[in-house]
């Protein structure tokens, strides 16, 4: 797979609490000079990304990294980074509804923040390493019911990241029109390409600018 291929699927990622604007700016830089998917960034800094950028494509959190917010609040979360210019939302699951079995309550918080991101692509984090197999197969059915465009593995502040046994059960599980984005612990153009030529669509990874320097 040629690099600038792999580069077109990584969303090149800074979610450090300490992220300055310095580095956002020299994450943009790298996104644009390596044609990244896009960019994933806090929320906080969605709207200056867009007007200093305009030419990337905006995704950030919602709910991150425990996604344990009450609903309404990652509802206004997403409707605000979605009026400030973010194209791309990934949130996070509320992982103590899924444990509880409240799996309604799960899609109904999906679909809550597909209705405010209407016409945005919408990716889960479902957290794979909190998870049992009957759990992730599950969330694999609400994900796809809930109308949302990608499930997506990991955080990368769990207790572990993407591996290749979820993406292989996700294919068996999400409905045709759902894709999978794997992130955490890729940081290699091996990797990278190892998840795309597994199936995934997207790969969240810090290290896009290390990759590239790979080829």
């Amino acid at each position: 797979m040629e690099i600038k291929e792999i580069l077109s699927h990584i969303d090149h990622t800074l979610l450090k609490a300490y992220a300055s604007w310095t580095d956002i700016e020299k994450l943009c830089l790298e996104a644009r000079k390596y044609g990244t998917a896009s960019v994933c960034v806090p929320p906080c800094y969605v709207g200056r990304i867009r007007d200093a950028f305009p030419d990337l494509k905006v995704c950030t959190v919602i709910g991150f990294p425990l996604g344990y917010s009450v609903m309404q609040a990652k509802v206004e979360e997403a409707e605000k980074a979605v009026l400030e210019g973010a194209e791309d939302i990934d949130m996070v699951i509320n992982i103590t509804d899924v444990k509880n079995r409240k799996f309604d309550r799960v899609q109904e918080e999906i679909e809550a923040i597909r209705r405010v991101a209407e016409g945005k692509t919408l990716k889960v984090i479902v957290e794979t390493c909190y998870l049992t197999e009957e759990e992730k197969i599950r969330l694999c059915e609400i994900v796809t019911a809930a109308g949302a465009d990608y499930i997506k593995t990991s955080t990368g502040f769990g207790t572990a990241g993407a591996v290749m046994a979820d993406i292989e059960l996700f294919k068996k599980h999400i409905g045709p029109d759902v894709k999978i984005k794997a992130a955490g612990g890729i940081r290699t153009r091996e990797a990278a390409e190892a998840f795309l030529e597994a199936g995934c669509d997207r790969i969240g990874s810090s290290s896009a600018a290390a990759i590239a320097e790979e080829a």
